[in-house]
């Protein structure tokens, strides 16, 4: 088993905004730390709702729709909440599955304060995985197009996830078994692929 770079930015950027925020929305509930406020539930993510816990930080999840009860219904494209008013606000895996990213983007932007942050994930080579009745699957995204969507907020720090051959090993049936990912994965260190643009999708770290 082997600590990836961008499983350590991951916990890098969240451990900031813990540091930093005393309460943090969820969009989509992308943390998977809550089962009683979403559909999963990730055992590998407990150290999160720890040390939410630990640090009394007010963690709230926002859903499109009210069937896994999260805390706010409501359109990422269109968030019920005022200007200015979030201090931390994580998307994870959301974007794609957006009809409008512009909007959505412009939302995220709107409503964090000053100083806010923002913590996104999205897919680039990634299989198409819509849920009917729920959302859709509309967009995959390049570091080019994640530059251009977040301009306007002042830092952005872009990190690949999975580089070209563990995304090809991912994309394969063998992508379920995790010895073949290390081995890809190392692959990809050996022969310099770890930052390749051939990338599974990107982690975004945003301040407003």
């Amino acid at each position: 088993m082997f600590t990836r770079p961008w499983e350590q930015f991951f916990k890098e950027k969240l451990l900031r905004i813990f540091e930093n925020a005393h309460e943090v929305l969820d969009i989509g509930g992308g943390l998977r730390i809550d089962a009683t406020r979403n559909n999963r539930l990730d055992p590998h993510n407990a150290w999160i709702m720890h040390t939410i816990q630990e640090r009394g930080i007010t963690y709230k999840i926002l859903d499109y729709v009210d069937t896994y009860h999260p805390d706010l219904v409501g359109d990422i494209q269109a968030l019920p909440l005022p200007d200015n008013s979030q201090e931390a606000i994580v998307c994870i895996a959301v974007l794609e599955h957006v009809e409008n990213p512009f909007k959505a983007a412009s939302e995220l932007y709107r409503t964090l304060k000053p100083g806010g942050y923002c913590l996104v994930y999205v897919p680039f080579l990634y299989y198409y995985h819509a849920e009917r009745g729920y959302y859709g699957d509309f967009w995959r995204y390049t570091r080019d197009s994640l530059e251009y969507l977040f301009k306007p907020f002042s830092t952005i720090e872009i990190q690949n996830v999975r580089g070209a051959f563990e995304t090809l090993m991912r994309l394969s049936p063998l992508g379920r078994w995790q010895a073949c990912g290390d081995f890809a994965f190392l692959l990809d260190k050996l022969t310099g692929k770890l930052n390749s643009k051939q990338t599974s999708g990107y982690y975004v770290f945003l301040r407003k």
